[in-house]
């Protein structure tokens, strides 16, 4: 009851906020279970889906970067707007052709997520809006809430996804159609995130006049980026977050799935139960993260806690029959994700108030950046069966190099309230 009380102090912005991530991580749950089967039926090879998912990336990199830049001079309102458009836009695109040139538009221009994550402007403006609506002394907690109420949504979009699917199969329907059914339900919530944008207030904006005095930087960065002080500390931060995606986007969870279809012949059904119950445990390994940290700190937490997760990704392809290849894929994500709260709020409280939406979009930016870089090489992989286990060797070795890396450069930086 006591942790509960955190979300019932939230302003009306602040549930606002976590409605739209409930909403968002749903519809990328939803997806990302059949994103890459839909593709492979509409004829599209496998080195083919590996450049669409990288180029989808790229794409949320840019529209990322340019938007969260000019959030707060803007409006984050009117940026998380056009992001839910993007996203509308996205799923239509791709539900409605099969022609590779408009299905790399749709991708490049849209906002769509191949990995069941967080892509887009979304998440960096919503964090910081959620820094400034509530106090030091909870951020870590409402992040943990903030990133349980996402993962839970993306578990039930995923279960729904590959349900609705599977059903729709065994009622008759093409495959390749009950696949895109699931892009126009994509396409929706987008609608339903633009409704619900438009009614943030101005609370949720950045506060005007907000910039902390005697902290200058290099012109380049403080007309381009919006960072002055923290400029160094997030450029470093930020090189070590794109090392980690870039591990992470070798088998990002729309891949993962695929992985299972392939070694096991997994049907849709069984695999959105199997990310359903893995990405209720993620859930509620990011709402023990903030007890976690409170014990040991951010640092220690994001690191001790996500080592032990990659070797289990490793783990993995290296199980012999598809029930222990699920028991450890399901014992990686109970403690996969208890890095993540710890890290936002790290990455919050460590910069400047009116560098908050600029340190969260460059290090989200640098998070998709390094994710879009190595989704080409698993098609690669993936186009030859004796290469398929490769990418789960890379991914969880590549994050073991930054897990150690960084402790080693931010174990003696810590927030005001440690």
């Amino acid at each position: 009851m006591e942790r509960l009380r955190v979300l019932r102090s939230l302003p009306p912005d602040g549930r606002l906020l976590f409605v739209t991530r409930m909403a968002r991580m749903f519809a990328y749950g939803f997806l990302a279970v059949v994103l890459v089967l839909y593709l492979d039926h509409i004829g599209i090879s496998a080195k083919r889906i590996g450049l669409l998912l990288t180029l989808t990336l790229v794409g949320d990199t840019v529209i990322s970067l340019w938007l969260t830049r000019i959030a707060d001079r803007f409006g984050r309102k009117r940026m998380l707007v056009v992001g839910a458009g993007l996203m509308l836009f996205a799923g239509l695109l791709f539900a409605v052709t099969t022609n590779f040139l408009l299905l790399l538009l749709a991708a490049t221009i849209g906002v769509i997520s191949p990995s069941g994550n967080e892509v887009g402007p979304f998440l960096p403006i919503e964090q910081a809006s959620l820094t400034q609506l509530v106090s030091k002394e909870v951020r870590t907690e409402v992040f943990a809430w903030y990133n349980l109420a996402g993962s839970i949504a993306s578990a039930v979009g995923a279960v729904f996804g590959g349900g609705l699917a599977q059903g729709l199969i065994n009622a008759g329907w093409a495959a390749v159609d009950s696949y895109r059914v699931l892009l126009v339900v994509y396409a929706a919530v987008g609608t339903v995130l633009w409704v619900l944008f438009r009614r943030m207030t101005p609370a949720a904006e950045a506060p005007r006049n907000s910039r902390t005095p005697g902290t200058t930087a290099p012109s380049f960065f403080a007309a381009r980026f919006g960072l002055h002080r923290s400029y160094r500390l997030v450029l470093k931060m930020s090189a070590l977050f794109a090392l980690d995606a870039f591990g992470g986007g070798f088998i990002p969870q729309s891949i993962m799935a695929y992985w299972f279809y392939l070694r096991f012949g997994v049907s849709p059904g069984l695999l959105g139960a199997i990310f359903f119950v893995a990405n209720i445990l993620a859930a509620v390994s990011a709402l023990a993260a903030a007890r976690v940290a409170a014990r040991i700190g951010l640092i220690r937490t994001m690191v001790f806690t996500h080592l032990p997760s990659n070797v289990l990704l490793i783990l993995v392809p290296l199980m012999p029959n598809l029930p222990l290849a699920i028991a450890v894929l399901l014992l990686r994500f109970s403690i996969s994700q208890m890095d993540v709260p710890t890290r936002q709020s790290y990455t919050m409280a460590v910069v400047s108030p009116d560098e908050l939406s600029a340190a969260a979009g460059i290090t989200g930016v640098a998070r998709t950046t390094g994710a879009a870089l190595s989704p080409m090489f698993t098609g690669m992989f993936l186009a030859n069966a004796a290469l398929w286990n490769i990418p789960f060797f890379l991914a969880g070795g590549l994050k073991i190099i930054y897990d150690l890396s960084l402790y080693r450069s931010f174990k003696a930086v810590r927030p005001p309230e440690e």
